[in-house]
């Protein structure tokens, strides 16, 4: 069993950022001002009330751009994190920031505290795409940043977004193939839906941009999905996580609250219902490990239903398991993770 991690979450507002993206509204998704410092401290005492121990195994600095900041103003937020550190109530640091924000100098001022993860914002490794969106960066920014971090011995996580403005499929799972040339230990996949307040509403009210629909969105990231299980690197997050801020400010595109879920059910479904009709007419039970069983079943049971319709004369029960595996009256058809869900 995976060991949950308790992770302590501090949200930094558009500080750091030289630029703005064309689909990002900073004041929709996160605090306005910059915390301060006894914000951050009461903040790190809260979630430690939360935790087993009064322990939080990562303090992560989110929302900006964290090493774009001033210098005296990361440094008291790093001594801050550092100091519940050394008092034993946390284990290390990470933080998200721009492929631009890394530099050598960066690196030093920053490696002088157990900051052990950096996320990259990348969103998208086509340099047009890059512009069309004001990131304010290229992809030889990115790949800097990658070589920097890596030779650090940091551990990388880098972000991505899918059906960004002038960004083709092809251009995204391009995107996902660097991210596994790069060799991250982690990523995250968001599809890209449009807030209040921003120059990509504006695109959107004009005709300019359409957004992807649910549909086409869970099948791009579904391939992708593939993609990075294929090649074992974990994804940690899948889709914009719900939140009571965020979805009144949502103006449209692939927004679900149960992403992840889709985009795994679909994946199981496309594995799964060709074996199901395959098999003989009588009984049939299906078996997911845990973590994949709400996929196996589909969001409101919807992988359950339309395997039911489609296949009335099979009698079909679900079940965890320690994998996955169809079993009839007679035989028992078991199948490795890695083959139903990572891409042929």
């Amino acid at each position: 069993m995976i060991k949950k991690k308790y992770i302590i979450p501090i949200f930094i507002p558009h500080i750091g950022c030289p630029v703005d993206c064309i689909f990002c509204n900073q004041k929709k998704i996160a605090r306005e001002k910059a915390p301060t410092e006894e914000e951050i401290r009461q903040d790190i005492r809260r979630y430690l009330s939360y935790f087993p121990n009064n322990y939080a195994d990562e303090i992560a600095f989110y929302g900006g751009s964290f090493t774009g900041i001033p210098k005296e103003q990361r440094k008291r937020y790093l001594e801050i994190a550092n100091e519940f550190i050394e008092e034993g109530h946390i284990g290390s640091i990470r933080c998200s920031t721009r492929p631009d924000y890394i530099r050598e100098d960066v690196l030093d001022d920053v490696l002088k505290y157990p900051l052990k993860t950096i996320e990259l914002g990348v969103q998208s490794t086509n340099n047009e795409v890059l512009k069309k969106n004001h990131r304010g960066h290229t992809v030889e920014a990115v790949e800097n940043a990658v070589s920097l971090l890596q030779k650090s011995k940091i551990k990388l996580g880098l972000q991505m977004m899918t059906g960004l403005y002038g960004a083709k499929p092809g251009d995204d799972i391009q995107t996902a193939k660097d991210f596994i040339r790069w060799k991250a230990d982690f990523v995250r996949i968001y599809p890209t839906v449009i807030i209040k307040d921003t120059l990509l509403e504006k695109y959107y009210e004009k005709g300019k941009y359409n957004p992807r629909s649910l549909e086409d969105s869970i099948n791009i990231d579904g391939d992708i999905y593939r993609l990075f299980y294929a090649h074992d690197i974990p994804m940690i997050r899948i889709g914009l996580q719900s939140s009571e801020d965020i979805q009144p400010s949502l103006v449209g595109g692939p927004y679900h609250p149960s992403y992840r879920q889709l985009v795994e059910s679909k994946i199981i479904d496309d594995f799964f219902g060709p074996k199901i009709k395959e098999m003989p007419k009588g009984k049939l039970e299906i078996t997911a490990p845990r973590v994949f069983f709400d996929g196996l079943i589909g969001f409101k049971g919807e992988n359950k239903k339309k395997w039911k319709r489609a296949f009335p004369k099979k009698q079909l029960s679900f079940r965890q398991g320690e994998h996955f595996a169809i079993e009839t009256e007679n035989s028992r058809y078991q199948f490795s993770t890695k083959e139903v869900m990572a891409c042929d």
